[in-house]
């Protein structure tokens, strides 16, 4: 499998924002909806958000709804988490992955790359 690249993590305060890239060099990216997961020290792995692979519907956890947005450039196989108002409860590891389209809510069955994440620190 291939691994996704995740990037644009880093330390800021509360308020902030950031963007989240991650690129996916699979030759299928433009047919696969995509997602991003953060996962918090002592926690367990959480879906963030979602889109599918045409762009035409995203989804969000209850908890960044209307702080987070997901795009997607199939010609770039890349797609991005754009963060805004960030809280000191975002702080975590983020990373992306090929998302089940019949639920957009979990990695896509028999997924195991995961990479390496990007740290996102948030303080108050």
């Amino acid at each position: 499998q291939v691994q996704p690249v995740e990037s644009g993590g880093g330390l800021l305060q509360a308020g902030g924002s950031l963007t989240l890239s991650c690129v996916h060099s699979y030759y299928t990216f433009g047919d696969r909806a995509m997602g991003w997961f953060r996962q918090a020290p002592g926690k367990e792995r959480d879906f963030v958000s979602a889109i599918t692979y045409d762009a035409r519907a995203t989804y969000y956890a209850d908890s960044v709804n209307g702080r987070f947005t997901i795009r997607r450039d199939n010609a770039k196989n890349t797609v991005y988490l754009q963060m805004n108002n960030l809280k000191p409860e975002d702080t975590a590891v983020y990373y992306c992955a090929p998302i089940d389209p019949s639920t957009m809510r979990s990695p896509q069955q028999g997924f195991s790359a995961w990479g390496q994440g990007t740290q996102v620190t948030v303080v108050s």
